[in-house]
C-alpha cells in the first residue's frame, strides 16, 4: 500500500506543476472577468440613478438629495415622455450587454431586478396615465403644497433654499396648463377619470385657494424662516414669495378648479373601472404584473380573495367565542363598529395611544429581528387639506443621510371610523416592524446600487408590512382578544381588496357593489368604505400587492421552518428577508430557496 502510494505520487507530482498553473490562471480569469463585468454593471447602474434623479428631481428631493430643489419639469409633456422612454430603452440595452453568467450571485440579483424594471417601465408608456393625471389619492396638487409647507422633504434652511421652492413655484403654471391639455385630449380618446374622484379632487384644490395667502399652506415657511436671516434677507424673501403665491400658484389653481367643474366633470365616467377605458383590461394586466411582480391573472386573483375572506371570517367567529359575543357575524361587526368602548374620544387621544404604543413595541422587536435601522421615525397627523381622503395611516421613508426622520402619517379624520382594535395592526404595517424598519434599513444597506437603496417593489413593501401585522402575537402586543380582532379584520380588508379591485378593474363591478360588498364582509364605517373604494378606482392593481406579498413571504416562512426544522432562526429568516431590500416575488422565493439550501447543506457537512 505504501509503496502504490509512492509510485502514485510519483506521476502525479510532474502532472500537477502542469495542471495546477493551468487550474491556477483559469480561476484568476474567471475572477477577472467577473470583477470586470460588475464593475460595468455598477457604473450602469450608478449612471441610471443619476439620470434618472434629474429626471425626476421630486423623487431626488424626497431622499435628501438637493441637487434638483428648484427643477420642476413638465413631466406631462409629449416631449418629456419621450425622453422618458428613451431613458429607459438606453439603460436596457446597456445592461443587456453584459456578460449576466460572469456576475456574482448579488451582481445576478442586482441585473433580473434592474432589467425587469426597464421592462415594466417601457411597457407602461403603452398606456396614457398623462390623460388621467390627477386622482383624489395621489394628487399631485397636494404633493406640491405639502413640498412647500417646510413640513415634508423640501427644505427651508438657507436663503438657497427658498429661492429653490420659489422657482419651483414660478414653474407650477406650465405643469396646470399641461394638466389641462392633456385633461382634453383624454376626454377626446375617452380616457377620463370617474365622475365621484374628480368630486374629490376639487374640495382638495378648493381649501387651497379658500385660503388667505398669509394661511396658505406655501407661506409657512415665511412664518418661520431662520432666525439667523437679516432684516434685509427676509424682506427679500417675502417680497419674491409673496410674488409667486399670487401670481403664479393661486391663478394657475383657480384655473384648474374652474376646468375641472365647468368641463371635466361633465364629461367625467359614470362607471369606476379601468375597463372601461380603451385598452383597460391590458392596462389592468400590465398593472397587475407590476404592483404584484406576478403573472397571476385577474380572474385568480379574484378566487384567491374568495377564500381569503372564507377563511378569515372563520378565525373571526373563534373570536367571539373568546369574548363570549352572542350573534352573529354581521353583528359583532355592528358591535365592533358602534360600541363607544372601541373608539377615541379625541384626536390628542388617538395619537398620544399610538405613541405610547410604539414605545411598547419598541421595547418587544428584539425578540425577533436582530438588525434595526438607524433612522428613527415620527407619528403625525394626516394634514387637514387631505385627511377625508386619505388612508387610515402612511409611512414617509426618512432622508438618505439621517436628518429628516420617517414618518408615519395617522389619519384622524372621523374618529368614529377609526376604532381602537385597529390601533395594533395599523402601527405594526406602517412604523415597527413593518415599513419603517423595511424602508429605512434598506436604504441603509451599504453594499446595494442606489437604484435598489432607494427603489420599490410594491408587493414586496406591502407584503412585508402586512407580514408585520402578523406578527403582534409573536411580540406580546395582540394580547387583547379584540387588538387580534383587529389583525383579523385588517387582514381580512386586505383580501376583500384583493375581491373588490378585481372586481371593479375586470369584471365592471360598479361603485356600490364595491360598497355593498364591504359592508357585507368587515365592520367597515361608511368613511372608510368611501375612500377605500375611491381609492382602489384612482390606483388600480396598487391593492392587490399587500395580500399578495404577505402570502408568499408567510409561505416561504413556513417552508423554512419546515424544511429546517430546529435549525430555523426567526431572526435570521427576517434578516435575510430583508438584507437585500425589496426584490420581485420570484426573485425573493429564489433567494430563501437558495437560504434553505445553504443551511441544509452546513448541517450535512462532516
Amino acid at each position: 500500500m505504501i509503496q502504490f502510494n509512492k509510485i502514485v505520487l510519483f506521476i502525479l507530482l510532474p502532472l500537477a506543476s502542469v495542471i495546477l498553473p493551468i487550474f491556477s490562471n483559469q480561476v484568476l480569469a474567471s475572477q477577472s472577468k467577473q470583477t470586470s463585468e460588475s464593475i460595468r454593471a455598477d457604473k450602469i447602474y450608478a449612471n441610471y440613478f443619476e439620470g434618472y434623479l434629474e429626471l425626476y428631481p421630486f423623487e431626488a428631493t424626497f431622499i435628501g438629495d438637493t441637487r434638483y430643489n428648484d427643477k420642476l419639469p413638465n413631466f406631462l409633456s409629449d416631449k418629456y415622455r419621450e425622453r422618458q422612454v428613451d431613458f429607459e430603452k438606453l439603460y436596457l440595452k446597456k445592461i443587456e450587454k453584459i456578460d449576466y453568467n460572469a456576475l456574482s450571485p448579488q451582481g445576478k440579483l442586482s441585473y433580473d431586478i434592474f432589467k425587469r424594471n426597464r421592462q415594466l417601465a417601457i411597457d407602461s408608456f403603452n398606456y396614457p396615465s398623462h390623460l388621467i393625471p390627477l386622482n383624489q389619492f395621489y394628487n399631485y396638487i397636494n404633493t406640491f403644497f405639502a413640498l412647500g409647507s417646510g413640513s415634508s422633504a423640501q427644505p427651508f434652511n438657507s436663503i438657497k433654499d427658498y429661492e429653490n421652492w420659489r422657482d419651483r413655484m414660478e414653474q407650477f403654471p406650465v405643469i396646470i396648463d399641461q394638466m389641462i391639455t392633456n385633461m382634453n385630449e383624454g376626454i377626446k380618446q375617452g380616457v377620463v377619470q370617474p365622475k365621484s374622484l374628480i368630486e374629490k379632487v376639487i374640495p382638495q384644490i378648493d381649501i387651497q385657494l379658500a385660503n388667505s395667502l398669509e394661511n396658505s399652506l406655501l407661506y409657512k415657511p415665511i412664518a418661520e424662516m431662520p432666525r439667523f436671516f437679516t432684516t434685509n434677507q427676509k424682506q427679500y424673501i417675502i417680497q419674491r414669495y409673496t410674488t409667486a403665491i399670487n401670481s403664479f400658484v393661486f391663478p394657475s389653481l383657480e384655473k384648474l378648479s374652474h376646468y375641472l367643474k365647468s368641463t371635466y366633470l361633465p364629461k367625467a365616467r359614470l362607471t369606476a373601472g379601468l375597463w372601461d377605458i380603451p385598452n383597460g383590461n391590458l392596462w389592468y394586466q400590465h398593472l397587475i404584473r407590476r404592483h404584484t411582480s406576478t403573472e397571476l391573472t385577474a380572474d385568480e386573483i379574484h378566487e384567491i380573495g374568495l377564500q381569503e375572506v372564507s377563511r378569515i371570517h372563520e378565525e373571526i367567529l373563534e373570536v367571539m367565542k373568546d369574548v363570549n359575543f352572542e350573534g352573529d357575524l354581521d353583528a359583532f361587526f355592528q358591535f365592533t363598529n358602534s360600541n363607544p368602548q372601541f373608539f377615541f374620544k379625541s384626536k390628542d387621544q388617538m395619537l398620544n395611544a399610538y405613541r405610547q404604543f410604539a414605545h411598547k413595541v419598541n421595547l418587544k422587536t428584539p425578540d425577533l429581528f436582530s438588525r434595526f435601522p438607524k433612522s428613527t421615525y415620527e407619528i403625525r397627523p394626516v394634514e387637514v387639506y387631505r385627511e377625508q381622503s386619505a388612508s387610515s395611516g402612511s409611512y414617509q421613508r426618512p432622508s438618505a443621510d439621517g436628518t429628516r426622520p420617517g414618518i408615519f402619517y395617522l389619519n384622524t379624520y372621523d374618529l368614529s371610523a377609526r376604532p381602537r382594535w385597529a390601533m395594533a395592526s395599523l402601527f405594526l404595517h406602517e412604523a415597527a416592524p413593518g415599513h419603517h424598519f423595511q424602508l429605512a434599513l434598506q436604504q441603509e444597506l451599504k453594499d446595494l446600487p442606489k437604484f435598489r437603496a432607494f427603489g420599490t417593489e410594491t408587493a414586496f413593501v406591502e407584503g412585508w408590512g402586512l407580514y408585520a401585522e402578523s406578527l403582534g402575537n409573536e411580540l406580546g402586543v395582540y394580547s387583547d382578544p379584540y387588538q387580534h380582532y383587529g389583525a383579523l379584520v385588517a387582514e381580512l380588508w386586505r383580501s376583500i381588496r384583493l375581491v373588490v379591485d378585481t372586481g371593479l378593474h375586470s369584471k365592471g363591478w360598479s361603485r356600490q357593489k364595491v360598497l355593498d360588498y364591504m359592508y357585507s364582509n368587515a365592520p367597515v364605517a361608511e368613511a372608510r368604505a368611501i375612500s377605500e373604494t375611491e381609492r382602489f378606482m384612482a390606483i388600480p392593481g396598487q391593492a392587490l400587492a399587500y395580500k399578495i406579498g404577505q402570502l408568499k413571504i408567510e409561505s416561504l416562512r413556513d417552508k423554512a421552518e419546515s424544511e429546517l426544522g430546529a435549525q430555523f432562526d426567526i431572526k435570521a429568516y427576517h434578516f435575510e428577508v430583508l438584507k437585500n431590500g425589496a426584490l420581485p416575488l420570484s426573485i425573493l422565493e429564489k433567494k430563501i430557496e437558495h437560504w434553505i439550501a445553504k443551511i441544509k447543506t452546513e448541517k450535512v457537512k462532516p
